[in-house]
């Protein structure tokens, strides 16, 4: 098992629960999510930074 580290934008969602779905599904192609973390929110683009370390 291997530990990597992953930064990704995302499309901001009205919805938190529709939010950390779309994280989730994001980062699933990259392995495992051990843990993720929102880490700027950019409101004239309409996305969010997310840093995740995720296990293959």
């Amino acid at each position: 098992m291997t530990t990597h580290f992953i930064t990704a934008e995302i499309d901001l969602q009205e919805n938190p629960l529709k939010l950390k779905q779309e994280i989730e599904e994001k980062l699933t192609p990259y392995g495992k999510p051990l843990r993720w973390a929102i880490t700027d929110v950019d409101e004239s683009k309409q996305k969010v930074k997310v840093e995740a370390i995720v296990t293959k």
